[in-house]
């Protein structure tokens, strides 16, 4: 791998941090996409228990936090991302229902069967998608639900150029090896779908790119924060190249017995 060919998980977490802590959302998605994945859930019981793991600034957790009355922990690995979720849900008046943690979805400090649902918006490669789904499936209450989204292959067809794919997204697949995966796993696929493309374009690169000078700036424009903006750029100029061949897929599934 070149030098140009750097990836995030090689930075500092502090510049990490303060790069995607001011933004209101650090991955694709959207309200109404949380809200659809959220409609297929169903039969819960009153006043459910969520854990939204990876939680990042809270954007989705304050979204399942207003639609339903409900307890949800926040937990995320980054300290500064907690603070964002404890100043938005404050915003919110969401105190009430919203408790957020620092801690790594590794190392979950949670009882057997002690949710309805386990939540993680583009964060569940953290720990990779057929373990996250296999380690977390015994915090689910029988019955539960887990909801995830996750970077797929949308078409057979590959770009020539497969190294960024393969680096950023070691286990990008086909939606269809996600969906046995997460049957073999012990839950019945009810529903997914794939998140449009505004909520790459609108909901998120276009945040990245105004944070963009303020970040430099910040940083007394270094060598690494500017290698690490322009590894964002780099991020937003493969999406634009490629965006017919992959996307984040919504995949909401059922605790079998």
């Amino acid at each position: 791998m070149s030098k140009e060919d750097m990836l995030i998980t090689e930075f500092d977490f502090t510049l990490i941090a303060n790069y995607f802590s001011a933004l209101d959302r650090q991955g694709p998605g959207g309200k109404e996409e949380t809200l659809k994945a959220l409609s297929f859930i169903t039969d819960l019981p009153a006043k459910p228990r969520i854990a939204d793991l990876g939680c990042g600034t809270g954007f989705q957790t304050s979204v399942l936090a207003s639609s339903m009355d409900c307890s949800v922990i926040a937990m995320d690995l980054l300290p500064e991302m907690v603070e964002g979720v404890k100043a938005r849900i404050k915003r919110d008046n969401l105190e009430d229902k919203v408790t957020a943690l620092v801690g790594s979805m590794t190392e979950l400090p949670f009882r057997p069967n002690e949710f309805d649902v386990f939540w993680a918006e583009g964060s569940i490669y953290n720990i990779g998608f057929e373990k996250g789904l296999t380690e977390w499936r015994k915090f689910i209450k029988p019955g539960g639900y887990v909801a995830v989204s996750e970077c797929c292959w949308l078409t057979n067809k590959r770009p020539d150029d497969m190294d960024y794919f393969l680096q950023n997204f070691p286990e990008i697949d086909n939606v269809s090896e996600k969906l046995r995966i997460m049957e073999q796993a012990g839950y019945l696929p009810v529903a997914h779908f794939v998140l449009p493309e505004y909520c790459w374009v609108i909901n998120y690169y276009a945040q990245m790119e105004t944070r963009m000078r303020d970040f430099l700036e910040e940083n007394n424009n270094s060598m690494a924060a500017q290698k690490f903006v322009d590894l964002m750029k780099k991020d937003i100029l493969v999406y634009e190249r490629h965006k017919e061949y992959f996307g984040y897929v919504f995949f909401i599934g059922q605790k079998c017995d």
